[in-house]
């Protein structure tokens, strides 16, 4: 992770980074595949699910809060709370407040320093159509004093802060389906500047509306044959889905101080615009291509160092094509392989990004490459290396995750092993 200073550059006119390393030492998921990171990764290389869209099973929110809380609080902010809770179990760091009600940090951790970014395409949907129907049938004395702490995109941010007591920046991106990966690329600065010694950074969606459904179907962006094929000749869209994944993020001297486990980088990020049109990419990929290489050079690599693409690969005819053509401009005839884990997860919108990223970690951490499920056929006009078998092994290298939304946003990420 590289920060500029624009008052510091060397005679060639190019600005020298500083910062500190950013590590990641915890993962939390919630998904159609599983509702903790492990078993979600493990449901990346079985067959995807067959709800339509992809709902979360099985999870309780009786599991996080009290009767009185679940009911004040939309099951987007629900999953995020779940999944930062996990993501600090596996960091080593206690979830739990201490009996007086302080927070539970290791010795000389400052709350203040410890940050929260958490991202949503939406936010709290559910809960404002539901309260609509309520007003136009009941009125409106009926409807829930709660409905905006409830609806409003920073719900889940602010949900995490408080249960966890973390005092520093608490702050949310809302950049439809990039913002998960921008908020973690964000959460990322904030440690690498030294603003923050640790941060929960992911995203969290549960959007699955009756109004969002038709919605999206009626602008032809959902899947008509209900199955998410990405890259595939025949994809025709994508399927929704729930879900959320954070991360711990910390300093390196914060996570040697305390003798936790390194899991792997943040190496480097970015983001930008396309500038060309609300949904559809950019022409010939110019936006992604700038991004990607944006985030390279971020990390102080070049693209024969990227090993692996997690790609944005939704299943839409446009998005898929200007994706696989945009990687095969930036790196040539060596491409790393390139895979799309929505094939199972389906798109989760703002926690996309999030949920790949945790991905990614597993991917270093297991030395496997998801493949991409639902392709069969790939697109004769895509010429890249797409990961199509159920197990490739390989040797880690840094991951280039991409991720590309509505309006023109662009996100990369690049996560690597510790030893890069």
């Amino acid at each position: 992770m590289r920060l500029v200073d624009s008052n510091l550059a060397d005679e060639s006119g190019f600005h020298l980074p500083f910062g500190r390393d950013v590590v990641i030492t915890g993962y939390g998921a919630i998904s159609c595949c599983g509702n903790d990171g492990d078993t979600f990764f493990s449901g990346l290389f079985d067959h995807p699910p067959k709800s339509v869209p992809r709902i979360v099973e099985d999870f309780d929110p009786l599991n996080y809060f009290d009767p009185k809380e679940a009911r004040r609080i939309d099951r987007f902010a629900q999953f995020a709370v779940a999944a930062a809770h996990e993501a600090l179990s596996r960091a080593g760091i206690s979830p739990d407040l201490l009996e007086d009600g302080s927070v539970n940090l290791p010795p000389n951790m400052d709350p203040e320093r410890a940050g929260v970014v958490i991202a949503t395409g939406i936010g709290g949907l559910a809960t404002l159509e539901s309260q609509i129907i309520v007003n136009e049938n009941k009125g409106p004395r009926r409807v829930s004093p709660f409905l905006v702490p409830m609806m409003m995109p920073n719900a889940a941010a602010a949900a995490v802060s408080m249960r966890f007591g973390w005092q520093g920046p608490c702050e949310t991106a809302t950049t439809a389906c990039a913002a998960g990966t921008q908020a973690i690329g964000n959460a990322a600065r904030l440690v690498a500047s030294g603003r923050c010694d640790i941060v929960l950074a992911g995203g969290s969606e549960s959007s699955l509306t009756p109004t969002a459904i038709a919605a999206f179907g009626n602008m032809t962006a959902l899947s008509t044959s209900g199955v998410s094929k990405p890259f595939d000749r025949s994809r025709d869209g994508f399927i929704m889905a729930e879900g959320a994944g954070v991360l711990v993020l910390e300093s390196r001297q914060s996570a040697m101080a305390r003798g936790a486990t390194i899991l792997a980088l943040i190496k480097g990020a970015s983001s930008g615009a396309d500038a060309h049109h609300i949904t559809a990419p950019a022409p010939g990929g110019r936006g992604a291509i700038a991004c990607m290489s944006r985030a390279i050079s971020d990390a102080g690599l070049t693209v024969s160092d990227i090993g692996q693409i997690n790609a944005h690969g939704t299943s839409t005819p446009l998005n898929d094509l200007a994706e696989a053509q945009a990687i095969a401009k930036l790196f040539g005839k060596n491409a790393p392989p390139v895979t799309s884990i929505k094939g199972v997860t389906g798109h989760a919108l703002g926690a996309a990004g999030a949920l790949e990223a945790v991905a990614c970690v597993l991917s270093i951490r297991n030395k496997l490459i998801p493949p991409t499920m639902g392709l069969e056929n790939v697109d004769e006009e895509i010429s890249i290396d797409i990961v199509l078998d159920k197990n490739r092994i390989w040797e880690p290298k840094a991951i280039l995750s991409n991720s590309f939304g509505f309006g023109g946003h662009n996100g990369c990420l690049v996560i690597a092993p510790d030893d890069m």
